[in-house]
């Protein structure tokens, strides 16, 4: 993966709808960093608030189970995205596989390229 391609995947990131603003600030700040002399500030800035956001699965079990969780998608969605993460879960799932999240993971899991 080079940096063009790294940059797709955060755009991607950006784009989903469960992106929060804080993953989506971050993103738009290397984005525009690129080829610049805070580029690698703030790739790191990038990297800390990914590894911050990224949900493991059992939390996102745990708060799709929860009162708060039902508030904010309704229970019969929050019943959803609880069996849902009980699911991946099983087949060995490690973090919640959300558009915002699986990119975050993807871009974690080439920061290198990041930090070039």
């Amino acid at each position: 993966m080079d940096k063009k391609e790294m940059a797709e995947v955060v755009r991607r990131m950006m784009a989903a709808p469960s992106c929060c603003a804080e993953a989506r600030a971050a993103g738009q700040r290397w984005l525009d960093a690129l080829g610049k002399a805070d580029e690698a500030t703030e790739a790191r800035s990038l990297i800390a608030e990914l590894e911050a956001d990224l949900v493991p699965i059992d939390g996102l079990i745990a708060f799709m189970g929860s009162e708060e969780g039902a508030t904010l998608f309704g229970a019969e969605k929050a019943k959803e995205f609880e069996a849902h993460g009980r699911e991946i879960k099983a087949k060995g799932a490690k973090y919640c596989d959300c558009g915002a999240c699986s990119a975050a993971l993807e871009v974690l899991d080439h920061r290198d390229v990041l930090l070039k």
